[in-house]
């Protein structure tokens, strides 16, 4: 039996708590969030913002982050023995047992609840229900009810996660204007092929988690045309923008090379699957809706 002492993790190796909270926040999630919460902010807002606009932006973006953190908090803790089961989400700290589930719902409640008192009084009520609304569609409707129930469980649930448009808007202009829907629309059409790109080269982790993911009920040949099928549709979807005025002509070339883009990935991907394409196809729409609404912010500027 050796008598050598046990290997010392240094300070830098052992993960801080603060770094296992964040890590519940999923931050890089919540980075696309707020930044179509912001292109909803700077839509509703003709020409060059005030100071006091650019502040009351700010003051909004700190609310939704903070709320939609709260919601990626409580979806951990409710879904950490599948997480445990899945490569993709077994590191997250409640799948570890790194954090208790009291920390992480605690943790939960005070990011919700410093968010909503953020957006109520120094934004606008509206924006605090609404955001609110759509901390319930996803840490409950869609994490507890939906996804464990039906595989169509992100088409329905993908309206949470097309929200932040509306949410920004609404932080301006204390109203839902056609135009945020919009907005809203595009994100919600962009959701199921989105995921679904992931979740066929992650069918195995789904399989083992016991999620009815369209891949594991419906296989991958019938997920694949759904992509397409989304990809065609949300191409049309991307032109309304320019449709009904809110954008213009940089915006709409943008939109259409972006979504013959995804329509291309998309279509090789139905004619000769492999995990490789599907795993670039998820990137690629990552990249298509950062640069679409990036496209629509300076096409918001441009003086024609």
């Amino acid at each position: 039996m050796s008598t050598a002492p046990a290997p010392k993790m240094t300070p830098a190796a052992m993960p801080s708590t603060w770094r296992q909270f964040h890590a519940l926040t999923k931050p890089r999630v919540i980075q696309l969030i707020v930044f179509c919460a912001l292109i909803g902010m700077v839509l509703a807002v003709p020409g060059a913002p005030t100071w006091a606009q650019v502040q009351l932006a700010a003051v909004a973006c700190l609310g939704i982050w903070l709320v939609a953190g709260a919601a990626a908090a409580f979806n951990c803790v409710v879904e950490q023995h599948i997480d445990a089961r899945m490569k993709r989400t077994a590191w997250r700290p409640t799948a570890k047992g790194e954090l208790t589930n009291w920390q992480t719902l605690s943790f939960s409640a005070a990011l919700c609840a410093v968010g909503s008192a953020i957006l109520w009084f120094w934004v606008n009520p509206l924006t605090m229900w609404l955001t609110f609304a759509t901390f319930v569609g996803y840490a409950i409707i869609y994490t507890v009810v939906l996804k464990p129930l039906t595989p169509q469980n992100i088409v329905i649930g993908g309206a949470s996660g097309a929200m932040p448009p509306v949410l920004g808007w609404t932080a301006m202009t204390n109203a839902v204007a056609p135009e945020a829907l919009i907005l809203f629309l595009i994100i919600f059409l962009w959701t199921p092929p989105h995921f679904w790109a992931l979740a066929l080269y992650r069918v195995e982790d789904y399989r083992k988690s016991g999620l009815p993911m369209l891949p594991v009920t419906h296989g991958s040949e019938f997920t694949r045309l759904q992509i397409l099928l989304y990809t065609f549709v949300l191409l049309a979807a991307t032109l309304m923008p320019f449709m009904m005025r809110m954008s213009g002509w940089f915006y709409l070339v943008s939109a259409l090379a972006l979504g013959i883009g995804f329509c291309g990935y998309a279509f090789a991907l139905w004619r000769n699957y492999s995990d490789a394409l599907a795993r670039k196809t998820f990137r690629f729409s990552l990249i298509h809706l950062s640069l679409l609404f990036a496209a629509l912010l300076i096409d918001h500027y441009l003086p024609w």
